[in-house]
């Protein structure tokens, strides 16, 4: 039998990230930050000063880039060409970016062409906000995150301040407040449970106390597979 995909899908400080990667370090699989990609993305466009408005240039730009990514012990690593970029890829402006450019229909296919390649063997946790809805949508287990505003945009500021970066809590509440209606009205991929997703609130839970909850359901629908 081969090894399971699992999706995790969510709004930005809902957990995703930290829960992917402590699921598949646990299960011994591949873990792969879809966003990580479109801040990539974005970060080439930013450095070549393109107008992120312009989709035939984005397009341009997202048909030839040399993008990778290795999922070591040390976290995920993206690289452009022979640079590793992973430290450039949580700048605000970064992530404004990755916003903009989402929308277009050329970075999202040739994103999810690249995603689907990682994803032949199964053995793949994958988080984003269309993992399960649009990129494995025959994903064996799939999992929607959810937490309320101040929770996440709390995470968010801690996460920031950690890495050295500069925070600010309310305008970070209130650009997640923008990204989360973008992110559930837009045309491409709107952010929404999959079909057969499981929904967990993690408002007030520890990693840990959601991990031991995907661990079980991944488990048992493996085993019924």
């Amino acid at each position: 039998m081969a090894e399971p995909i699992v999706t995790i899908d969510g709004p930005a400080g809902s957990g995703k990230s930290t829960l992917a990667r402590a699921l598949a370090r646990r299960m011994g699989y591949l873990y792969l930050e879809s966003g990580a990609l479109y801040r990539t993305v974005a970060l080439a466009a930013l450095r070549r000063g393109l107008n992120l408005a312009d989709a035939a240039a984005v397009a341009r730009l997202v048909a030839g880039l040399d993008l990778r990514v290795e999922d070591q012990a040390d976290g995920l690593r993206v690289f452009l060409g022979r640079e590793e970029v992973t430290g450039f890829l949580r700048a605000e402006e970064v992530g404004r970016a990755a916003s903009d450019i989402s929308r277009l229909e050329a970075v999202r296919q040739r994103l999810n062409e690249l995603q689907r390649r990682l994803g032949r063997r199964g053995g793949l946790v994958v988080e984003g906000r269309d993992a399960g809805t649009v990129v494995f949508p025959e994903a064996e287990v799939k999992f929607f995150l959810t937490a309320d505003l101040a929770e996440r945009a709390r995470r968010r500021t801690a996460q920031l301040v950690e890495e050295g970066l500069e925070a600010d809590p309310a305008r970070i509440m209130t650009e997640m407040a923008a990204r989360d209606e973008q992110d559930r009205s837009r045309r491409l991929a709107p952010l929404k449970p999959a079909q057969g997703a499981i929904i967990i609130d993690t408002t007030g839970l520890n990693p840990d106390q959601v991990l031991e909850i995907m661990l079980a359901e991944v488990g048992s629908r493996h085993e019924k597979a």
